[in-house]
C-alpha cells in the first residue's frame, strides 16, 4: 500500500493540519485586542490599530452603501458588506478595530469584519 516515507509524510501532513486548525482557534479566542496598537496619526499604513470615541459624522455613500465615520477627527472607511443594514447615529460611542491605510493622501482606518465595530452602551 504505502511505503515509509509515503506515511511519514502523510503524519507529517496531518500533523500540521492538526496545529493550524488548534492556532486557529486559540486565535479566535484571544481576538485582536494583543495584536493591535491605539491609532495615531503617525500610525504607518497596514498596521491594525485600535479606535475608541464618538461618531462626530455618520455619511452612507452613494457608490455602494459603504459608510464613513468621523469618529474624534478620524475617517473610518466601513464598507458595504461590514456595514450591511446597520445604521451609525452622531453621538454614538462606538469601538472598533482595523487597518490604517492612505486614501487620496489622507490616512483612515478600514473595518474589515461586523465583530471589530462595537456600540458601547
Amino acid at each position: 500500500m504505502f511505503g515509509h516515507q509515503e506515511r511519514v509524510g502523510i503524519l507529517l501532513l496531518i500533523a500540521v493540519a492538526l496545529a493550524v486548525i488548534a492556532a486557529d482557534i486559540v486565535l479566535v479566542q484571544i481576538g485582536k485586542e494583543p495584536f493591535a496598537s491605539a491609532y495615531t496619526d503617525q500610525s504607518p499604513d497596514g498596521t491594525l490599530v485600535h479606535l475608541s470615541g464618538v461618531i462626530e459624522q455618520a455619511t452612507v455613500l452613494k457608490n455602494g452603501g459603504h459608510v464613513l465615520l468621523t469618529i474624534d477627527n478620524v475617517t473610518v472607511f466601513v464598507p458595504a458588506t461590514v456595514a450591511g443594514d446597520r445604521s451609525f447615529a452622531q453621538g454614538t460611542t462606538v469601538s472598533l478595530y482595523g487597518t490604517v491605510q492612505t486614501y487620496q493622501g489622507q490616512k483612515e482606518i478600514l473595518v474589515s469584519s461586523t465583530d471589530d465595530i462595537r456600540e458601547i452602551q
